[in-house]
């Protein structure tokens, strides 16, 4: 399968088949299936909050949870409970919660030989939970300072996949971006992106010049819709169409998601529905997870999809982003205890 993935012609003399094929063989031995490079930050959430904040007052909640945060922390672990052999590209402060960041992606097993210390403290985000609603505060730190340079380029040269995230939190990752791709593409590297929500809605990021470097764009519905300004999903669609290298999946929540490959063709699949959601959050990363886990291992994008379908769905029965991703074997069982489905992993 993994060979269905190589697009040159094969030579037809033999020295340079044999070259051909020792390059091809690397490529497969690299000791990572994927690199994910993104954001990192500790999550400080807190719940039972007796009212809200006010200037010059004091408030209680009365529970507070202190937790391994980031969009791209949660596609990390969940990549690697599905038996892909990760590794993280991100920085973190010399601090206590740096220290929690790094021991938390181990304990997922993720590789975290790539992590960075700076000199600026780890990010943080306070989560204010109200019922079904919350209120988010970030300060970015190191995540916000993080660019190519910092970067190990032999990461290049060890990953199968590279998958970028949340760069709008990022802003020095987000000004490096062709760098980044440019180099994967340099080593034969693919590469899938989700771009995650704009704190700022200013969506500056050239898709015309990006998208055509990434063999997997994985948006989600408003962010496919507020990056391209337009006022539905088939506009949004019509829009980067003509600059898809490979293929994007568009997640639409309870409604599944939109496989669009570049030749136009399309592929809607229903969701996977969980009668008893614990909650969402991290859906879209664990869909993610499953999906780039299904394509490095070479599946047809029509099983990447269905795949992607059923980890965004897992992730529902548990609490918090990777709670449902103990094991392949136990998301296995979930899968065909909760949705009757075979998990093609």
């Amino acid at each position: 399968m993994i060979f269905s993935q190589i697009k040159p012609e094969i030579p037809s003399d033999f020295a340079s088949f044999f070259t051909y094929s020792q390059k091809k063989i690397r490529h497969i031995m690299k000791p990572y299936d994927i690199a994910a490079i993104g954001e990192l930050n500790v999550d400080i959430i807190l719940n039972g909050i007796e009212s809200e904040p006010e200037i010059g007052k004091e408030k209680f909640a009365k529970e507070m949870t202190v937790t391994l945060g980031s969009s791209t922390a949660i596609f990390a672990a969940n990549a690697a409970a599905l038996g892909s052999k990760v590794c993280f590209v991100g920085m973190i402060g010399k601090d206590i919660f740096g220290t929690l960041v790094r021991s938390s992606l181990e304990a997922k097993g993720v590789d975290t030989r790539y992590l960075i210390e700076g000199a600026t403290p780890t990010g943080a985000t306070i989560c204010m939970s109200y019922g079904e609603d919350r209120a988010n505060l970030t300060y970015q730190g190191a995540m916000d300072v993080m660019g190519f340079q910092d970067i190990d380029p032999s990461v290049f040269e060890n990953t199968r996949h590279i998958h970028l995230s949340s760069l709008f939190m990022q802003s020095a990752l987000l000004r490096d971006i062709h760098q980044v791709l440019d180099q994967a593409e340099r080593h034969g590297v693919t590469v899938s992106l989700d771009t995650q929500w704009d704190p700022v809605e200013k969506w500056a990021l050239d898709y015309k010049t990006v998208l055509p470097k990434v063999d997997l764009f994985l948006p989600n519905e408003t962010e496919l819709q507020a990056l391209t300004g337009t006022g539905s999903l088939d506009d949004a669609v019509s829009a980067v169409l003509p600059y898809l290298k490979n293929a994007m999946l568009v997640k639409c929540g309870s409604k599944g998601s939109l496989l669009v490959r570049k030749d136009g063709s399309m592929s809607l699949r229903p969701a996977f529905l969980n009668r008893q959601v614990v909650d969402a959050i991290g859906a879209g990363d664990s869909c993610n997870a499953g999906f780039v886990s299904a394509f490095v291992k070479g599946l047809p994008l029509e099983a990447c999809q269905h795949t992607g379908n059923l980890t965004g769905a897992i992730n529902t029965t548990a609490a918090g982003g990777t709670g449902a991703f103990t094991s392949l074997e136990d998301v296995r069982e979930k899968c065909f205890k909760r949705f009757g489905e075979k998990l093609n992993l």
